[in-house]
């Protein structure tokens, strides 16, 4: 499915989201506008001109790839799955048609609060893509590339008023097998996100 465009400004201040900024673990039952829906995705790890994206990568490789899982009416116009986010045509593709929420927060030792977000990040590494140059260093490059990209979707949830959360205590295999990941795509991060209690 094609996302609307992202916007390039913002009513708030880049100062203030920094400053205002918390991790959110109670979210309200109401879903997210897609344009808001769109505009996380971009910010998580959209092409901002040519390939560039909105993190940094080592050697321009970005060995990342974010999928998000969403519940039903958790989203306008999208329905309940996981998808995989296609930056060069902004877009999403599904992955599986199912709602995992309950299951990812049993995988991430029953933090029942990803379950209660419209929707949670996976943020994923593929780690051949950048250690092909780096060897056994582009690890540690893929790992900071995921903490950029989790900056920005707390920053960009900040700007729309939305709260986001993050989660790094979980079993990867059962993330993995849950969200019908790639073989080869590791997850880094969980991150939750909805309207703030």
């Amino acid at each position: 499915m094609k996302l609307p465009k992202p916007r390039f400004k913002g009513e708030l201040s880049l100062e203030e989201a920094i400053k205002n900024r918390r991790t959110t673990r109670f979210f309200q039952k109401r879903p997210l506008k897609l344009d808001h829906f769109s505009q996380l995705l971009w910010a998580g790890y959209g092409i901002t001109e040519g390939f560039r994206r909105t993190v940094p990568s080592a050697g321009a490789l970005y060995p990342m790839d974010l999928y998000v899982a969403v519940g039903r009416d958790s989203v306008e116009w999208i329905e309940e799955g996981v998808y995989h986010y296609v930056a060069e045509e902004h877009f999403i593709q599904l992955v599986t048609g199912m709602d995992v929420r309950m299951e990812l927060s049993q995988a991430a030792l029953f933090q029942s609060w990803i379950a209660d977000a419209p929707i949670c990040f996976i943020i994923t590494a593929e780690y051949r893509r950048i250690t092909i140059k780096y060897g056994d260093r582009g690890i540690r490059y893929a790992i900071v590339e995921a903490g950029h990209m989790a900056q920005n979707i707390f920053l960009q949830a900040e700007a729309l008023s939305l709260g986001a959360g993050i989660v790094g205590a979980f079993h990867d295999e059962k993330i993995m097998n849950i969200a019908s990941l790639p073989v080869n795509n590791y997850p880094l991060l969980l991150m939750p996100v909805g309207y703030k209690l």
